[in-house]
């Protein structure tokens, strides 16, 4: 099971990514919110929570133009 969120929160050359991250937290916080919101019944300030969805929303986009966007060399990453 550890080995299944390492693997989750690691970029593709294996380092723990932030992005990555923050992401899964801020995910967790969401539906936490609301199952608490639905069982328990607390309620929720919208301003807050829809900032969290936009803060997972957003971190998914960036997780995922990471994946398709080309890879540098180490050459190139030097010359910049």
């Amino acid at each position: 099971m550890k080995n299944f969120f390492l693997a989750m929160v690691q970029d593709s050359s294996g380092d723990i990514s932030s992005k990555r991250t923050i992401t899964f937290l801020s995910f967790l916080c969401c539906a936490i919110a609301f199952l608490c919101n639905v069982f328990i019944e607390i309620k929720l300030e919208e301003n807050i929570f829809d900032g969290m969805l936009f803060l997972t929303a957003s971190g998914l986009g960036f997780t995922t133009m990471e994946r398709f966007s080309p890879k540098q060399n180490k050459n190139e990453k030097e010359d910049h």
